[in-house]
């Protein structure tokens, strides 16, 4: 990382030095509130100064589940990533955060691998979104005359070319490039690459997942394998349809976000692309072909 800003949020200033100095030793810049107002108020001021945000859930005046709340209703931050720091750990408590717009989770007590493992992932995330929703600002507005075509992608480079150029087509395209990019990212990992969901915990845990990633990529197994993605646009929708040469996954578990997955550093992504991207999404088959669209009107 290279000086990304993370605002960690604790009442216990103890619990406040612990986090600013392994952030710090990582290259992070750190920003400190010692209660939710003060956190909004941050938020508020500069709400573009932020890569990530620790949240403590348990504080007084205001806990940190009114902060995520207060923090989500705020156009600029619907997509910072807030990172909800926690004892309470039970699916109902989980199931509550979710539903407040808390995708990433750390359950006290936790140690420096684990803390960086999913500050890192998020911010990750969060760069990804950024740099994905600035390319589409950029680019032509001519491809609105779309009507049907069919890309080919094979890698992230791929895909951080095709996600923004598609996007520009749909009525939200900040939304889309995320849903889209999230899933051709998944159609060449864990389709064409056959990464598993144990393979990248464990891969990202030692960093070593864009290693991994390059390997297969020039691999015998997998060099020629490729996916794609067909636009079709009609008079009340536009559709994708994204298809990759992998054996498919058992899909149906990564539509919603279940808790038991909450304090891992990935898995959000199919679920975040339905619930924030698309009017509507269907896999077919094994898993290696979904369909995702977006109504006009």
């Amino acid at each position: 990382m290279g000086g990304e800003v993370i605002l960690c949020v604790d009442d216990e200033e103890f619990n406040l030095d612990i986090l600013s100095e392994r952030l710090e030793d990582a290259g992070f810049l750190v920003d400190l509130a010692e209660n939710g107002t003060q956190a909004l108020d941050a938020l508020r001021v500069n709400p573009t100064r932020y890569s990530a945000v620790l949240l403590d859930r348990m504080m007084p005046d205001m806990d940190g589940i009114e902060v995520l709340k207060a923090a989500r209703a705020l156009p600029q931050l619907e997509a910072l990533p807030i990172i909800i720091q926690t004892a309470k750990a039970s699916k109902t408590d989980v199931l509550e955060g979710l539903e407040s717009g808390a995708h990433y989770y750390l359950s006290k007590p936790f140690g420096k691998k684990e803390l960086l493992a999913i500050v890192n992932s998020a911010v990750e995330d969060f760069q990804r979104f950024c740099h994905a929703r600035d390319e589409v600002q950029n680019t032509d507005t001519a491809l609105k005359k779309l009507q049907t075509a069919v890309f080919q992608f094979s890698c992230h480079d791929d895909i951080a070319g095709l996600a923004p150029l598609l996007s520009h087509i749909t009525p939200n395209p900040e939304w889309t490039v995320m849903g889209l990019s999230e899933l051709m990212i998944n159609a060449v990992e864990h389709g064409n690459l056959a990464l598993t969901y144990a393979d990248k915990t464990s891969l990202v845990e030692n960093e070593d997942w864009e290693i991994e990633i390059h390997r297969r990529l020039k691999s015998e197994a997998y060099k020629d394998r490729v996916a794609t993605i067909e636009v079709n646009v009609d008079a009340e929708k536009i559709e994708f349809s994204i298809k990759d040469q992998g054996n498919g996954f058992n899909w149906e578990e990564y539509m919603s976000f279940d808790s038991g997955r909450a304090f891992d550093t990935h898995g959000r992504g199919i679920m975040l692309a339905k619930e924030m991207s698309f009017d509507y999404m269907q896999y077919l088959g094994c898993g290696n072909h979904v369909i995702v669209g977006i109504f006009k009107s």
